[in-house]
């Protein structure tokens, strides 16, 4: 590959030269009420804040002007359920008027600019418009993945005070019901913050008890403001710097930390992105396979798809057992999806079940150009796999929940540059990336550390924590001054390429060596019977640490599992070497994972060490933790159960 073909170098270096000129043009692309002061003032805020001044909408620029500029009969949304056995195409001009009925149902429940709506809620188009109702009246949203426990609920309710709450009776997951409402009851029950109003969606898969006086049926609440004009809205203008929404992620002191996403430097940021990143053009169908309660699901299931004018898929559904494990292949035939974006594991889950990958042959995807992958590392095993698969481009890119969008990618609009595997390639314009020591000096090229984000952090990145601004800069900015901690640990290579090897608490010291579990999760998942794999760090009392590998092998394997364990062990004493003191590898049916496909190594390490441990709220199937205690304990390692 050519890569004086690509501009990125160009862009990258014009952003160095100017930031808040390149951030200004960029902000070219986005309708304002009111334009910007100035692009960035470092005055403000903790770190400063973008386009002071401006006053927008982002309702408005995601559906509105889409309508006003002629592409009213576009699709906007193609929501595809297998688990329902359900599908629906809404256009952009029916999205424009579902959501301002639902945002004239809010104005009726008392919503207004700056109150706050939790969303817990399945994978459905009425949460899509949940989220642009409250953005057109100028509510601050806070989507609570569904399905999540009780008490996590309450503790967002609690945190964000909302005055309603939209829900649904019920989400689907293969072969099963999970009743939300439920679930919505009790939290509330423990909460302090009691909503005054929750907006019930009843779906016909179960139906749900309402409670007299606070709960109300969205769909008879629908059909009557649909006969009352003044329940229909004007966008409202809000400043550039307002929150446009909350997203908790899990707290390390029993309170969760409330992301706070603001309006204008968010639409930036994600309509750049999709052109130059993406490299997805107005009018196409993109697919992010996530879901709405994750950061993925908001920022590219839901708002850079429409900011640019995009159809955008929205999938209930799993990418294998919804049938089979060509039900990704299915939904990018049946929809002429030009790019998929979705984490490892959902390949991982693919390949286990369809190595030879059989199931692509029965479908069309000629108009598919690029897979991108993000959530969790990408092994390069998995990669090689999906590129010699498809045959198209596979790009690894890395991100956070706190960002909003890609710090390190491979610009597909810019022009590709040569993908290394295992590197999320380089950081995006907006992005000073750094990997420092502990003493906050730059370390050189091959050199791993703690992967730093020089300030201020380029527009949609979190301007603070939800009311803990205190809480952000001692957790995000006082470790290392003048940046922003990533808590991820990695290194450049000389090209400037960053390599993420895994969280800070990853990198693990056996025997005074600092070894990369990442590293070692790449070897493992290079023979050919292992599927998916996890490597974490035990307590040793001779060396502090010794790393344990648990592997996950291929359907169809029919070697003994202690076999391939001892392979697995001798090939990481031949690729990372004897330091590594890896004596360790087990075989098991499968991981414990988040409902967004993470790995929770966190857990399994405290079993592997014995110490006491708690369920988490997001695990996605707890009996899994069960099985990692037998089978260490089948090995000698863990004791305490949770």
């Amino acid at each position: 590959m050519d890569v004086r073909s690509s501009r990125y170098h160009e862009a990258y270096a014009g952003w160095q030269r100017d930031p808040q000129g390149f951030w200004a043009e960029a902000a070219a692309d986005i309708d304002w009420f009111e334009k910007p002061k100035a692009a960035f003032d470092p005055n403000a805020g903790i770190y400063g804040r973008w386009f002071p001044g401006g006053v927008c909408n982002t309702c408005f620029n995601a559906v509105d002007r889409h309508v006003g500029t002629g592409r009213g009969e576009q699709a906007a949304i193609i929501y595809d359920s297998p688990v329902a056995g359900a599908k629906r195409t809404i256009s952009y001009h029916r999205l424009l008027t579902e959501t301002q009925v639902l945002a004239g149902m809010l104005r009726d429940l008392g919503i207004e600019k700056g109150d706050r709506v939790i969303l817990y809620m399945p994978m459905v188009p009425e949460a899509v418009i949940a989220m642009l109702a409250c953005a057109r009246i100028g509510a601050i949203h806070s989507v609570v993945f569904g399905g999540f426990a009780a008490r996590e609920l309450a503790t967002r309710i609690d945190d964000a005070r909302p005055k309603v709450i939209l829900s649904a009776s019920c989400g689907l997951e293969p072969g099963r019901i999970v009743h939300y409402k439920p679930l919505l009851d009790e939290a509330i029950a423990l909460c302090r913050h009691k909503p005054a109003t929750c907006l019930i969606l009843q779906r016909p898969q179960a139906e749900a008890t309402m409670i007299a006086g606070r709960d109300h049926d969205w769909a008879r609440m629908r059909d009557h403001a649909l006969v009352h004009a003044r329940s229909v809205y004007d966008c409202v203008p809000v400043e550039a710097t307002d929150p446009l929404y909350i997203l908790y992620t899990s707290g390390t002191t029993g309170r969760p930390k409330g992301v706070v996403r603001d309006n204008g430097g968010h639409m930036v940021a994600l309509k750049w992105s999709m052109k130059y990143l993406y490299g997805v053009e107005p009018g196409e169908v993109y697919w992010a396979a996530s879901d709405v309660g994750w950061v993925v699901g908001h920022s590219y299931i839901v708002y850079a798809p429409l900011l640019h004018g995009c159809t955008s898929i929205l999938y209930e559904g799993k990418p294998v057992g919804t049938p089979d494990a060509g039900a990704f292949w299915r939904v990018i035939s049946e929809h002429g999806c030009v790019a998929l974006f979705t984490a490892p594991t959902a390949f991982r889950a693919i390949k286990k079940e369809d190595p030879q990958g059989k199931l692509l042959a029965t479908y069309d995807l000629s108009k598919f150009r690029t897979l991108f992958l993000a959530g969790e590392r990408a092994d390069p095993d998995t990669l090689i796999w999906a590129e010699r698969l498809l045959n198209i481009p596979v790009i690894d890119h890395w991100w956070q929940t706190e960002t909003g969008w890609a710090i390190a990618g491979n610009p597909v609009g810019l022009g590709m540059l040569p993908i290394k595997h295992g590197s999320p390639t380089v950081a995006m314009p907006g992005y000073d990336v750094r990997i420092v020591d502990e003493a906050s000096r730059e370390v050189g090229a091959n050199t791993m550390g703690s992967i730093v984000v020089k300030l201020p952090l380029p527009p949609a990145c979190l301007p603070t924590l939800w009311e803990a601004d205190e809480r952000f800069k001692e957790g995000y900015l006082a470790e290392f001054p003048g940046y922003y901690k990533t808590a991820d640990a990695g290194f450049k290579d000389e090209d400037g390429y960053i390599f993420v090897m895994g969280r800070t608490d990853d990198i693990i010291n056996v025997a005074g060596h600092r070894l990369s579990t990442g590293g070692m999760e790449e070897v493992l998942a290079s023979h050919p019977d292992v599927a998916e794999c996890a490597v974490l760090g035990v307590k040793d009392a001779l060396k502090g640490e010794v790393p344990c590998g648990f592997i996950v092998l291929k359907s169809g394997v029919n070697r003994p599992p202690n076999e391939i364990e001892r392979e697995c062990v001798a090939l990481i004493r031949d690729k990372v070497g004897p330091v590594a003191a890896f004596k360790l590898a087990i075989a098991v049916e499968r991981l414990p994972k988040t409902r967004s496909g993470k790995i929770l190594r966190g857990t399994m390490k405290k079993i592997a060490d014995g110490e006491p441990w708690t369920m988490p709220a997001t695990i996605d199937d707890p009996a899994i933790l069960e099985e990692i205690g037998s089978a260490l304990k089948g090995k000698g390692v863990g004791a305490k159960t949770g």
